[in-house]
């Protein structure tokens, strides 16, 4: 298969068109496309806890078979560890970018991590501690990052951010505060999912191929401007708003996996 960028013309997208883009994109020309998804919020369902979330038994699967059917130019991007994204979608290996692309695996099984100092190791101890009398309060070990979740007690946010500030400065300029749904993350400086996608399409099979980024949170924002100058689709799951990159929109996640399973049935 040739990784050449080949000549394709698609009209640009409208904000209720998220859907209709992808499919008339990889059906018309699979060749000239990378798929690039985010996984919480995006190809599932939010849940009150990390690890509450559930993948359908048939979503690995059709994955799987999109991903052969672009030629393996299919990743994932997420703020989960790498490993945990692959107990997710176990047996299944797919290229990912873990921690905001603070962790990656290429198409070719080469892996690249992050590595959490002994001070992070010890602050990440210390917000747990700190938290224990805080119900609702779930602070996540990602190994080279750290997030406290606070979806089951949304009044804690106000005490939240200022001992995850204090956490950040602590852990120094090599890490960085991110905000999310209902979460506060310090994550290395150096992860951004923009450059995940980026170093991505530089390696087969992505290489020379026009990019399709989906995404529903703050953090995917950088996947839509990476992609967006680059006539890629930048795609928000939910309602677009003034502040978003995103160029179209689709419902939900469950109407992500709706137009994966057609994708996965189809003849492209």
């Amino acid at each position: 298969m040739s990784y050449q960028k080949q000549p394709l013309v698609i009209a640009e997208p409208d904000a209720a068109s998220g859907e209709d883009s992808i499919f008339a994109a990889l059906t018309s020309a699979p060749d000239s496309w990378a798929l690039f998804l985010d996984i919480d919020g995006t190809l599932l369902d939010l849940a009150e806890t990390p690890d509450g979330i559930v993948v359908p038994p048939e979503l690995p699967g059709q994955l799987e078979t999109l991903s052969a059917r672009l030629g393996g130019a299919l990743a994932l991007v997420t703020g989960r560890g790498l490993s945990y994204a692959d107990r997710l979608f176990a047996p299944l290996r797919f290229p990912i970018a873990g921690l905001h692309g603070a962790e990656r695996r290429a198409a070719d099984g080469s892996v690249t991590t992050a590595k959490a100092t002994a001070e992070f190791e010890a602050l990440k101890a210390d917000l747990v501690r700190q938290t224990q009398g805080w119900p609702g309060v779930l602070i996540e070990d990602k190994g080279a990052a750290v997030a406290a979740h606070y979806r089951l007690a949304p009044d804690r946010e106000i005490d939240l951010e200022p001992l995850m500030q204090q956490a950040l400065d602590r852990a120094g300029p090599d890490w960085h505060m991110q905000h999310g749904k209902m979460v506060i993350e310090i994550r290395p400086s150096s992860a951004d999912k923009g450059h995940a996608v980026e170093a991505f399409l530089a390696q087969p099979p992505f290489q020379g191929r026009r990019a399709i980024a989906i995404g529903d949170d703050v953090t995917d924002e950088a996947m839509f401007r990476a992609v967006n100058p680059l006539g890629g689709l930048s795609i928000r799951v939910g309602p677009l708003s003034p502040a978003s990159e995103a160029k179209a929109s689709i419902a939900s996640a469950a109407a992500l996996r709706g137009v994966v399973a057609r994708l996965a049935s189809s003849t492209i």
